[in-house]
């Protein structure tokens, strides 16, 4: 299939409203979608590290006005 897409004569808005809708239709199917095995990679070392590297948002916010001051 080959899609022609007036790129050069649309405006920003038009652009990202064309993604908009091409996103929102690749959601409808999801599973369809396929996705590189380093993404999985990413999100598996991101996984590791996530309880390394968050602490409760109301202790955060009280050490950063406590070092603001």
């Amino acid at each position: 299939m080959n899609v022609q897409i007036p790129l050069d004569t649309m405006t920003v808005k038009e652009k990202l409203r064309a993604m908009e809708e091409i996103w929102a239709d690749l959601r409808r199917q999801p599973e369809t979608v396929p996705s590189p095995n380093w993404h999985r990679d990413v999100l598996d070392a991101r996984e590791q590290n996530d309880a390394l590297s968050y602490e409760d948002w109301k202790i955060a916010k009280d050490r950063i006005r406590t070092k603001t001051r």
